[in-house]
């Protein structure tokens, strides 16, 4: 037996650490009922406890690897040598005082402002005399500190008398049995750190998945909510530069109510009409300048282009940025996705989202993903702003994954359409696409439906295409569509069902043979997508050179389906009498380039942009022709007032759009 005894160290780091996790799990207790109010929290305080334990698990195993690491380094053990056991202890004081901060900071931030300490707290430091003072007259500090030190110190006697109760422990004599334990140890702090078992790891937005804020907070832990909001602490807005685009932004979207920052405009539908269905399908890199909607000689999309000519198709739709993630993001909330680092998805401090879906009363609300929704953090967006969402996603049908992605979209589309004919009321549905998408799988399956077309390399460069297999996987895409919509007309909802299709966001590429130069020189064609509302029973067919933008897409649904609703965000009904009197002339599309760091606005066939901070000059051209147009001073102001206002004002909507009450 003796060689199977657990090595003293190890044993030293795994008490310490349960008696942190225990800790963490006491505080979270007291802030549940410290801070509960009776229209708080329907969660159980067990589900609570057992998420949180997660968060907690992780924290206190990065400290318990970290002792680990340096224990088993024979000059550091920490119970064999001193310098050991000195830098063991040094380790867990600088743990004991990090953990006091962090716990008192969090509990006034929570008590203050009823949210976890964010990185955001960082920013107080610009100002740092201004911020001690007001601490100082708001708080006792004095007796802030005295805890603070009684808190270390009692932490540092448990943890003291934990050492000494190892110490008493007898020694293992097997150093085969310290390799087997070690490893073990290992193994168990590193999945105690990846959160679970799975592909992806446990991360915040995974909290939200409890569908209650408070719930979602309290199960995130000071250390969670402060690192994973670090990356986004610069993230914020500047409130004069918001002010000054307001009244541009509010004339813009028709806000009547025009008090400081209201962007609110409440729209009266037509309770009698009928309840049509949606089916929004959100395309994977579904590129204008590839398809044949717009004129390439490839023919890749023959099935998509019959349809575009019996539906509403807008010819000049743009994505406020590129990113699947950010196409998303664009095409629920509607606001652009204006974070430099990461997308706004992956940012707590933007969780709470309104959404027109929400507006859909008596809907039920579906999202169909082939893959895992962890991806970017789409399922906190979801699960913690649309209630009652029914969520499909990888594991939950019956088709194989084929790869990365999932399933393939020919079953998501079918397996989708299945459950959505067995509704017995109106449904909303988002189904999000991925083969169009490396490694470009086709299914074996599919081989004798569909048949790859071999073309000379030069055929493919020149009309946009940088590969066989990125050609024949676009030309899969239209393939899905039509088994899509060859599965929905025999479903029941079909003929009460309004299509919507739009990309996600399109590739960078060449499409001078395409389009006028300026789309592929200025990278729009990352963002140039098609754009169809579908339902040939009752939506006229046309085509519209109207400029539209996937913050528009909700509202215009809305539109269609004569809801009231309430937007609150950047997009506009595209078939609303307004836009429709002046024949699309107001309209703009904001671009957002992340990688290159330029923002700019498209608005009458004119693309201006300009490099944030300065850090590249203006630009404006034509997409319509590739003639040369001059920035005169007066387009300059004009152009940059209406970029500026899009950017400032997405800025503030990303973190100020919460749901509504």
């Amino acid at each position: 037996m003796k060689k199977l005894q657990v090595p003293r160290y190890i044993q030293w780091i795994f008490l310490s650490g349960l008696f942190f996790l225990l800790l963490m799990t006491a505080l979270r207790i007291t802030m549940f009922y410290v801070f509960r109010r009776p229209s708080s929290s329907a969660t159980p305080l067990s589900n609570i406890l057992l998420l949180g334990a997660r968060y907690d698990l992780r924290i206190v195993a990065i400290v318990c690897l970290l002792l680990f690491l340096f224990g088993s380094v024979s000059f550091f053990h920490p119970v064999e040598k001193r310098k050991g056991k000195w830098l063991a202890f040094v380790l867990m004081t600088a743990f004991a005082i990090v953990f006091c901060v962090f716990y008192a900071a969090d509990v006034a931030n929570y008590a203050y402002l009823h949210q976890r300490i964010n990185a955001s707290i960082l920013n107080y430091m610009q100002d740092a005399a201004i911020s001690m003072k007001m601490v100082w007259q708001t708080y006792h500090v004095g007796w802030i500190i005295l805890a603070l030190v009684l808190g270390v110190a009692a932490i540092l006697a448990v943890v003291k008398l934990l050492y000494n109760y190892i110490l008493s422990r007898p020694r293992p004599v097997s150093k085969r049995g310290n390799i087997i334990w070690g490893i073990a140890f290992f193994l168990l702090l590193a999945l105690a750190i990846f959160g679970r078992i799975g592909q992806y790891p446990l991360r915040w937005s995974d909290a939200f998945d409890l569908r209650d804020d408070y719930a979602a907070n309290l199960s995130l832990n000071p250390f969670q909510s402060f690192f994973s909001t670090l990356n986004f602490r610069h993230s914020t807005y500047e409130i004069q530069k918001v002010k000054t685009a307001y009244p541009w932004i509010a004339s813009y979207l028709g806000v009547t109510d025009k008090k400081e920052f209201n962007y609110a405009r409440v729209i009266t539908g037509d309770s009698s009409a009928k309840k049509p269905n949606v089916i929004l399908v959100i395309c994977e890199s579904f590129s204008a300048y590839k398809s044949s909607m717009y004129g390439n000689p490839l023919n890749t999309t023959p099935f998509f282009n019959e349809m575009c000519s019996k539906g509403i198709f807008f010819d000049h739709a743009f994505t406020p940025a590129y990113g699947t993630a950010k196409g998303v993001w664009a095409t629920i909330t509607g606001i652009p996705d204006v974070q430099l680092y990461k997308t706004a998805s992956r940012n707590p401090q933007a969780v709470d989202q309104h959404s027109v879906i929400n507006d859909f009363n008596g809907y039920q609300k579906f999202y169909f993903l082939g893959g895992s929704t962890s991806w970017a953090n789409i399922r906190g967006l979801l699960t913690n702003n649309i209630p009652d969402l029914h969520l499909h996603e990888e594991g939950d049908y019956k088709a194989a994954k084929i790869d990365v992605w999932g399933i393939s979209d020919k079953n998501l589309f079918l397996e989708a359409s299945k459950v959505l004919g067995n509704q017995k009321q109106p449904f909303f549905a988002v189904i999000q696409t991925s083969d169009n998408h490396r490694p470009y799988t086709i299914p074996a399956e599919d081989s004798k439906a569909f048949k790859k077309i071999n073309l000379p390399k030069d055929s493919l460069k020149k009309y946009g295409f940088e590969s066989l297999d990125e050609y024949n996987a676009f030309r899969y895409t239209d393939f899905c569509y039509q088994q899509f919509m060859a599965a929905a007309s025999k479903q029941k909802y079909y003929s009460n069902t309004i299509f919507v299709f739009v990309g996600d966001h399109g590739i960078r590429g060449d499409a001078g043979n395409i389009f006028p130069k300026a789309i592929t020189e200025q990278g729009l064609t990352t963002e140039y997508v098609p754009l169809l509302f579908y339902a040939p029973s009752f939506i006229p067919a046309r085509r519209l050179n109207y400029l539209a933008s996937q913050v528009d897409i909700l509202p215009t649904i809305a539109g269609l389906c004569k809801i009231s609703y309430t937007n609150t965000t950047l997009g506009r009904d595209l078939l609303a009498d307004s836009i429709k009197a002046d024949g699309g002339k107001s309209d703009c599309a904001f671009i957002f380039d992340a990688d290159t760091r330029r923002i700019g606005v498209i608005k009458n066939g004119l693309f201006y942009s300009y490099g944030l901070n300065n850090s590249s000059p203006e630009q404006i051209s034509s997409i319509l022709s590739n003639n040369k147009v001059q920035l005169t001073p007066e387009l300059k102001k004009d152009y940059r007032q209406i970029t500026d206002a899009f950017y400032e004002t997405a800025r503030y909507m990303l973190l100020n759009n919460n749901k509504q009450q």
